[in-house]
This record gives structure tokens, C-alpha cells and sequence, in this order.
């Protein structure tokens, strides 16, 4: 590069985790209560594997987490979605910093999904977690994109939302 080429500029984002307190809950249930709503306890058994969505970093062996259903994207759009995920009992509310990518997310193979303010789907990719950044600003430089999904591409499964900071 010539010292004349200027680096494009960077669009700030930010990770955006699910709130603890939504869940909090549900570690006070039985066994039996939790599958009345569609939901169950498990102890991890592998790492990774069991990836948190309010502390957005894989569960440890040994630890208790929650596997339930969970409404993702809530709109008035054909593009409602909803599925599995996992919260641990001793979860944390993740809150990374501006461009900070959670260690979790660059460990896997991911969906990432653009969606514009209606909640319609304007893109959407596959990408190794490693090279997520490239993809963000890409999507980004949409300016009809206001916020990205994140899922596990294998699946399938939701792991936070990316928003511009």
C-alpha cells in the first residue's frame, strides 16, 4: 500500500448478549417444570459445545446449564425465528466492548444474517469465526442493515446479536 491508499474506514459494532435476568428463573424450577416448558437441565459433558448466550463464552465440563427454547427475532416479519440455546447457571452478562469479538464466536463456523429496521432479511453468509470482522463491516456498509444475527452454521442455533456501536 502507497502512502496515498487510505484503510477504509471502520464501522464500529457491538456484541449484544442476552440479559441474565430473563433466565434467572428457571434455575429455581424442577426437572419437571422445565419440561413443561419445553426445557431441561443439562451438565456439560464436552468443551466446547455448550455456548452461552448471556455470558457468550462455552460452558465449562461440569456445570449446570439450561437448554430451552428461546424467541430470537421477534418481529412482524416472515422472518420470526426462534430455537435452542443454552444458559449457564453461573452466567455473567457479557458486555463487550466496541469491535470486541467473543472468543466463542470465533471458534466455530457461523450463519451471519443481515436484517434491516422492518425485520426483513437483506443478507446473509456462512464464515469461519476467525474472519467475522471482514463480514460485519461488510454487511455494515449497507446502510439499510441496522443489526446482524449470529448463529452456529452447523445447528443452526442463535448466538447473539451485532449491532453498530
Amino acid at each position: 500500500m502507497t502512502n496515498t491508499e487510505l484503510l477504509p474506514a471502520q464501522i464500529p459494532f457491538r456484541f449484544v448478549a442476552l440479559p441474565r435476568e430473563r433466565f434467572e428463573p428457571l434455575f429455581e424450577l424442577s426437572a419437571e417444570e422445565l419440561l413443561a416448558r419445553g426445557a431441561r437441565r443439562c451438565t456439560v459433558d464436552s468443551k466446547p459445545g455448550f455456548p452461552c448466550r448471556v455470558s457468550l463464552i462455552d460452558a465449562e465440563v461440569g456445570e449446570q446449564v439450561i437448554l430451552l427454547p428461546f424467541a430470537h427475532h421477534e418481529t412482524t416479519s416472515p422472518y420470526q425465528g426462534s430455537g435452542p440455546i443454552f444458559v449457564r447457571e453461573q452466567a455473567e452478562h457479557a458486555c463487550p466492548g466496541v469491535n470486541e469479538v467473543p472468543e466463542m464466536i470465533r471458534r466455530r463456523l457461523l450463519s451471519v444474517r443481515a436484517y434491516d429496521g422492518d425485520g426483513i432479511m437483506v443478507s446473509a453468509e456462512v464464515c469461519e469465526g476467525v474472519n467475522l470482522e471482514e463480514h460485519i463491516q461488510r454487511f455494515f456498509e449497507n446502510e439499510d442493515v441496522e443489526y446482524l444475527h449470529i448463529h452456529s452454521a452447523r445447528p443452526g442455533c442463535y448466538n447473539c446479536r451485532v449491532e453498530r456501536a
